[in-house]
């Protein structure tokens, strides 16, 4: 089979969602929609916790990271995908390939591990108050982030490299709205056979051990909850709980699908609708169900914009 030299100049085409939907339009329109307001509600809280220093706590600490994750996550891939739709023009290149999935793969593994780690932060704050400024002082904190964006970037380039290293066929379409590594191995004209089985065992690494962490600290919480004397305080810890394992459980099984699931069960179109959830969906909710409906963020919020926005007297 004839290979096409990536050293030439020569890119992919990314054939996305946007390709294969019925509606390219309309659903241009609302991606554009929800890139929006992940800008508008991520940006608005990174701006608070930093400008507020009653939030320069623990929880909002790992909050602001998150929110940073979920901006640089989504601007890696949505913005190219609505240029392309609307210049009609698809193409990568092949080191413009490299490095979105080089970002996107250490965006992601940051992600994941930062979730744990915020599960860890809720269930020391309800289990064991009394202890939470010593087991969460700060430098545990920024010990959590930096681990979290060091032990992704290191796996994300190691599996960038690997993955470029192959050859490929003449195909260059990629049918998938991002460079991934399972759209990718489609392509190459090489036994990718160990390789996916490395796939897998970095997935589980990544996705099934922090998300083991978060459905045991979450269960720790609820049996603490339940002994909660007021009814009030156990249906708004048990609300607020739900919600956010309804964010993390889309997140970690659209990961899961794509990373540890058999090539045998992927399709294109599968492919792309569940990358929209980790690319887009997550990224609008996060800021809604962890910080936009906390009192304490609203009140930090309500300061800041009558700091900045509102008129002062000297300038009436």
């Amino acid at each position: 089979m004839e290979h096409w030299n990536s050293s030439l100049g020569t890119g992919f085409i990314l054939m996305g969602i946007l390709n294969d939907s019925g509606s390219p339009e309309l659903l241009c329109a609302t991606i554009a929609v929800l890139y929006m307001l992940v800008l508008t509600s991520n940006g608005l809280l990174l701006l608070v916790i930093t400008m507020d220093v009653r939030l320069h706590v623990p929880m909002y600490l790992l909050l602001r990271q998150l929110s940073l994750m979920d901006l640089l996550f989504t601007s890696v891939v949505i913005p190219k995908a609505l240029v392309d739709f609307l210049h009609q023009e698809n193409t990568i290149s092949f080191g413009g390939c490299a490095l979105q999935m080089f970002l996107v793969l250490t965006l992601g593994g940051a992600e994941d591990l930062l979730l744990a780690f915020m599960a860890y932060d809720k269930y020391v704050a309800i289990c064991h108050p009394l202890n939470y400024m010593v087991l969460m002082r700060p430098r545990v904190c920024w010990l959590m982030v930096v681990t979290s964006w060091i032990l992704a970037s290191l796996s994300a380039l190691g599996h960038t490299l690997y993955t470029i290293h192959f050859p490929f066929c003449m195909s260059r379409e990629i049918r998938h709205l991002l460079c991934e590594i399972a759209p990718l191995l489609k392509l190459a004209c090489a036994d990718t056979s160990r390789y996916e089985l490395m796939v897998y065992v970095t997935g589980v690494t990544f996705l099934l051990l922090p998300l083991s962490v978060i459905v045991a600290s979450y269960i720790l919480i609820l049996f603490t909850v339940l002994y909660v004397p007021s009814k009030e305080g156990r249906q708004k810890a048990l609300v607020t709980c739900s919600s956010q394992l309804t964010v993390v459980g889309m997140f970690y099984g659209a990961a899961t699908f794509m990373y540890i699931l058999p090539s045998s069960f992927h399709s294109p179109k599968q492919d792309n609708i569940i990358s929209v959830f980790y690319t887009i969906v997550t990224p609008v909710l996060n800021p809604l169900i962890y910080s936009l409906r906390n009192k304490e963020v609203m009140g930090a919020l309500r300061r800041v914009l009558g700091k900045y926005m509102l008129p002062t007297p000297s300038t009436l």
